[in-house]
């Protein structure tokens, strides 16, 4: 009986020792998963306001690209206003990478499905089939996520690209039309 009694309290020992284990281990996930979500509000809390704000940059473009070609290449008034939105959006620009956005702009490289909406694909042979040939509105990030991928338009055709990693060879865009 003695002996029974003994090998009964053993296994509630056990037992509790074993639930005494997983409530650590649980309250040290519990612990790391807070550190981590903690981290993650610190780096991405400004997201909503950013995506918001992203536009201002591209009315910056807009306004330059309202002035004629050479219209302000002349000393007067219409130079010194482009100028100063130039000199605007660089430091606008400057201000959201400080705080950890910053402007994708991807000309000239492989379509990457992850950062570039493709809105266009436009035949020509003499650029790699995958490659950006036009950039109809720069994406943003925010530290390592996409904020507003870059509208673009993608070459088909052409010479395929040569392979150099798996990372950089992106498919080429599908005929996707949704933002033409």
């Amino acid at each position: 009986m003695l002996v029974a009694r003994v090998k009964e309290l053993e296994g509630q020992q056990g037992d509790l020792t074993d639930r005494l284990l997983r409530a650590h281990a649980e309250m040290d996930n519990l612990r790391k998963r807070v550190e981590r979500e903690k981290v993650d509000d610190r780096k991405y809390a400004i997201t909503k306001f950013a995506v918001d704000i992203v536009g201002i940059a591209d009315n910056f473009q807009r306004a330059v690209a309202a002035v004629p070609p050479g219209a302000s290449d002349h000393e007067g008034p219409l130079k010194s206003m482009v100028e100063g939105v130039v000199m605007t959006e660089r430091a606008f620009l400057q201000v959201l990478e400080r705080h950890g956005v910053r402007r994708i702009d991807p000309m000239g490289e492989p379509f990457n499905p992850n950062m570039h909406q493709a809105v266009m694909e436009q035949e020509n042979p003499e650029v790699p089939a995958g490659t950006v040939m036009q950039v109809f509105q720069p994406g943003y990030m925010i530290e390592d996520r996409v904020l507003r991928p870059a509208m673009v338009v993608v070459a088909k055709g052409g010479v395929k690209p040569a392979k150099t990693t798996e990372n950089d060879n992106a498919p080429p865009a599908s005929n996707d039309n949704n933002g033409a």
